[in-house]
């Protein structure tokens, strides 16, 4: 099997030749769908992503392996089996994915990935450098303590993640009848936009069908307005990897309370949006808290 750090890298030709191809053809049209400093961050970010998810790798793969003794079943590789491994990671996926915009600890690794105002190929490059730091793996532990090989584990995780980079485009619509099962660039652009009324839908990674049963699925109706609801543009990789995570390192000491502390880490990220951030801490108290929050 080909090492799971290497699939992404290995599959990086194809993506560069999609980026190049939609680069020209928005040239041609005048479309502007790229900006250079945006791409530029694009780039820059996946770089720091790849390098900190291989150093993570060292840590969690032997831990994997060590989890893996004590998994329920020993499931031999098959078809059916590949099979059943592909539908209960992309399940997986989608609750990370959903989890990742209602947790604020997740969220400030994922809000990289929406911090830009464009939307191409190079878009799904934009990933964070902390998803280590924030958890993302302990949604694929469920998979190796069924019995599933941590190898292989890792491996789908790859692929499906291969599959979301064709569905960060303007171009193609609903793909006919595939949009009833399968995550298409229609889907995917409303979850890139700030609409109202497309905030927090559409979380598929290949499979569509989950926002359909769980009932988070939208359809493209409204142009799409990309980002994040923040005034935010910067386009300095160190800027977006750690845009949250300062929101809450300086929001921490302004929250009084371990209730409310706990409420900031793992609540909706817009909870306390009405503290004003500062370096200088004036503490809320728990009551305060109560009837500027209650709303969230």
């Amino acid at each position: 099997m080909i090492p799971v750090e290497f699939i992404l890298l290995l599959l990086s030709p194809i993506f560069f030749i999609f980026i190049a191809f939609e680069w020209l053809y928005s040239e041609k049209r005048s479309k502007a769908l790229y900006q250079w400093r945006d791409t530029a961050a694009n780039f820059a970010l996946a770089a720091l992503h790849q390098a900190g998810d291989f150093i993570a790798l060292l840590v969690l793969l032997p831990l994997m392996l060590w989890l893996s003794q004590f998994a329920l079943f020993s499931i031999e590789f098959s078809a059916l089996n590949l099979f059943l491994l592909f539908i209960a990671q992309d399940f997986l996926y989608y609750w990370f994915h959903r989890c990742s915009h209602r947790v604020r600890w997740l969220w400030a690794s994922h809000v990289a990935h929406h911090s830009s105002r464009l939307m191409n190929f190079s878009t799904a490059f934009r990933q964070s450098l902390t998803y280590p730091i924030s958890g993302m793996w302990l949604f694929w532990l469920p998979l190796v303590l069924l019995g599933f090989e941590v190898q292989l584990v890792l491996a789908v995780v790859a692929i499906n993640l291969a599959f979301q980079f064709f569905v960060h485009t303007q171009s193609g619509k609903h793909w006919g009848i595939l949009g009833w099962v399968l995550n298409t660039p229609a889907w995917h652009r409303v979850h890139h936009a700030c609409n109202p009324q497309y905030i927090d839908r559409n979380y598929a990674g290949v499979l569509v069908i989950w926002d359909r049963l769980f009932g988070t699925f939208v359809p493209e109706e409204e142009a799409c307005c990309y980002g994040i609801t923040d005034d935010f543009q910067s386009n300095n990789p160190i800027t977006i990897t750690f845009y949250e995570w300062r929101k809450i390192t300086l929001l921490w000491p302004r929250l009084y309370g371990w209730r409310n502390k706990f409420k900031l880490l793992f609540g909706p990220p817009e909870a306390f949006a009405d503290v004003r951030l500062s370096d200088a801490p004036t503490p809320t108290t728990d009551a305060t808290a109560e009837q500027q929050h209650a709303k969230y």
